[in-house]
């Protein structure tokens, strides 16, 4: 099995719809996409120095599952949502 681990920080003044709308979108995704085992995401309650914002952690079959789900359209329209958000986005993907 793959992690799929995703920290995301926002841009100075994102406002609040652009947030719940990269939600939705991300939502969305396990039921479009069959590739995706677990899919849980949401924001940071703790707040400090070295808190990201946002965090997605997902699983996959395997490494191919994985890169299914990462060229899938649907999936590409949420990155674009989160590109255009964030001011940084970091991703480590791990077996287990």
């Amino acid at each position: 099995m793959i992690k799929h681990v995703v920290f995301f920080n926002f841009k100075d003044g994102v406002s609040e719809a652009d947030i719940s709308e990269l939600e939705t979108g991300l939502g969305r995704l396990p039921a479009i996409i069959e590739e995706i085992r677990e899919f849980v995401f949401g924001r940071d309650v703790v707040r400090s120095e070295r808190s990201f914002d946002f965090a997605l952690v997902s699983s996959f079959d395997d490494l191919q599952a994985m890169e299914r789900y990462q060229v899938h359209p649907d999936h590409q329209k949420v990155v674009a949502k989160a590109r255009e958000i964030c001011s940084s986005i970091r991703a480590v993907d791990f077996e287990f």
